[in-house]
């Protein structure tokens, strides 16, 4: 997700981003701002996931399955995503076994002194209630700018929404939420390639939600505190170079409800690795990453992982390719774990056109988090990591940067999951495994300079459980057009397909019906194209749909944008 396209769709959050890329199911994203998001990838579930941040990864060693608040995350912050789906625990470590989300933040303007400011207001409102009132607001501001060798970058934003509520009903009460976020860097670059940087950011989120399980008004608040301190450099020489990546965070998060509670945690991320080229056709990485969680629980719990990994890349004349990799997982809990990757590929030309044939196998490993080893509900010390083994098969043709069409078959085992319930608490699950199999079709055209055409079909099959909030298919497309130099549209339409979902009331698993949104926006540059406004409308013909059981989606919503760059 390049910064052209982020900057194509203006006006959209992040997640509803994400939630538009082939094989990623978001759940949550489409109801009100501040509820909680389950990430879905190929069928997976969230602690399968990574997120990475400039490289290190973030995750909240306070919740219960140690996964990073996608809430959190700040739009003006970002430069550009990269998602890695399958198996990519040699690489990036525990838990990377059904995607990797890398994100890259901005980085400082060449020049002096540069600024982007950014303000937005809009409509929440649900299908059932199109009122049109302002109540929705975001402001994001930066300054950033290079003297000499010295450059230096400070941001600012804020997120305040106050019309859905958390439950659906006929007049049920607003929940507010907010986001507020700030964060700076500085550093200073060495020459021929190598710099160092040192970071600060902070997020504080607030908002409001209501009972989950009886699906009424509830005056519930959640609020989440998180701090980052961290450096990155890179020390280049002929062949290579050095890089280091840390950071050192903090989480406080505090539930008011009829069960309060209080949930407090820090971790620290080391990844040091030395990218190698030994001649143009064999590459090398080999690194060592040090990672301790630590949770305020009763008592205080923390473990470590040290990795050491190696990853080479060896590209033949005749078009032949093999990455492979190798990772040793040492974990202060439950000892040493071997995880490989073998990923052949072969690309041929066929006239104006190149096409790739690749396959890969890769194994992953899913670590317990403190709070299932040593929490107080319900905990098992005893417990031993899920292994994942991740098949791929599939080709990908295209013709420069304007045609790309790829299909990708996937096959993937959960073994040993960890699994919950009210009888045995957490146990790992030996009998049964989870299978979860498809394939992905990507398609990317660009016919002129001033027309893009894009799309992804997604077909997932999960076994081994009830597979809930996970749809069988799902289709995204847009179509982005320039009629001219300074104005811009872009139509978006997603499908999601059946799916099943647990009605808590009853305890029983409900299929729900699929939908499809429409969404639209409309951008103009003001004379000088240093300023901007746009438009933009999210289901846009207010389709009344259900998401999650009993909880709110958004229907027709209008959001109206300045961006003024200095």
């Amino acid at each position: 997700i390049s910064a052209a396209e982020l900057e194509r769709q203006k006006g959209r959050s992040i997640l509803d981003i994400l939630n538009t890329t082939g094989g990623l199911e978001l759940s949550g994203s489409r109801g009100r701002p501040g509820e909680i998001i389950g990430v879905f990838a190929r069928g997976g579930r969230g602690r399968q996931v990574v997120i990475l941040v400039d490289g290190v990864r973030v995750t909240d060693p306070s919740s219960f399955a140690q996964e990073y608040d996608l809430r959190l995350l700040n739009r003006s912050d970002i430069a550009s995503i990269e998602i890695i789906k399958g198996a990519a625990s040699t690489l990036y470590g525990a838990n990377a076994a059904t995607a990797v989300i890398s994100i890259t933040t901005k980085k400082a303007a060449e020049k002096p002194i540069a600024g982007f400011f950014q303000s937005q207001i809009g409509t929440q409102q649900p299908s059932n209630r199109q009122h049109y009132n302002i109540s929705s607001i975001q402001n994001q501001a930066t300054v950033s700018g290079s003297l000499k060798r010295w450059f230096y970058r400070l941001s600012f934003s804020h997120d305040f929404g106050n019309g859905l509520s958390s439950v659906a009903g006929e007049n049920p009460e607003v929940d507010p939420n907010s986001l507020i976020g700030a964060m700076v860097t500085t550093g200073y670059r060495l020459g021929s390639g190598s710099e160092v940087s040192l970071y600060a950011e902070t997020r504080k989120l607030k908002t409001a939600y209501d009972e989950g399980f009886g699906l009424v008004d509830a005056p519930y608040e959640y609020r989440s505190d998180q701090k980052r301190i961290g450096t990155s450099g890179k020390l280049g020489y002929k062949k290579g170079s050095l890089n280091f990546n840390a950071a050192l965070s903090f989480y406080d998060s505090e539930n008011f409800s009829a069960f309060p509670n209080r949930f407090d945690g820090e971790n620290l991320a080391v990844d040091l690795f030395n990218k190698l080229v030994v001649d143009e056709r064999l590459h090398t990485v080999i690194g060592l990453n040090y990672l301790r969680e630590e949770a305020a629980l009763e008592p205080e719990a923390a473990y470590t992982l040290v990795d050491p990994y190696l990853n080479v890349v060896y590209t033949a004349k005749s078009g032949l390719n093999i990455n492979t990799g190798l990772r040793l997982n040492t974990h202060s809990e439950y000892g040493n774990n071997w995880v490989y990757a073998l990923n052949p590929s072969y690309v041929m030309q066929m006239g104006e056109y190149d096409l790739k044939l690749l396959a890969s196998y890769a194994t992953a490993y899913i670590t317990p988090s403190l709070a299932q080893l040593f929490g107080q509900f319900g905990a098992n010390p005893g417990l031993e990591p899920e292994n994942d083994r991740t098949i791929e098969g599939g080709m990908e043709l295209s013709k420069g940067s304007t045609i790309r069409a790829s299909l990708v078959y996937f096959n993937r085992r959960e073994e040993n999951f960890v699994f919950f319930d009210n009888e045995k608490f957490t146990y790992n699950n030996a009998r049964n495994t989870i299978n979860a199999s498809g394939f992905e079709i990507e398609a990317f055209w660009k016919p002129s300079a001033n027309i893009i055409v894009q799309g992804n079909y997604t077909y997932i099959d999960r076994s081994g459980d009830n597979a809930i909030r996970i749809p069988k298919h799902k289709f995204n497309s847009a179509i982005s057009f320039k009629p001219s130099e300074t104005w811009d549209l872009r139509l978006d339409y997603s499908f999601t397909g059946t799916r099943t979902d647990t009605d808590f009331n009853t305890f029983e698993d409900v299929e729900l019906e699929a939908f499809g949104l429409v969404g639209l926006m409309v951008s103009k540059d003001l004379p000088g194209k240093n300023a901007s406004v746009y438009m933009r409308s999210d289901n846009l013909f207010n389709t009344d749909y259900i998401e999650v059981i009993g909880f709110t989606t958004r229907g027709r919503n209008i959001a109206l944008g300045l961006q003024l760059r200095l």
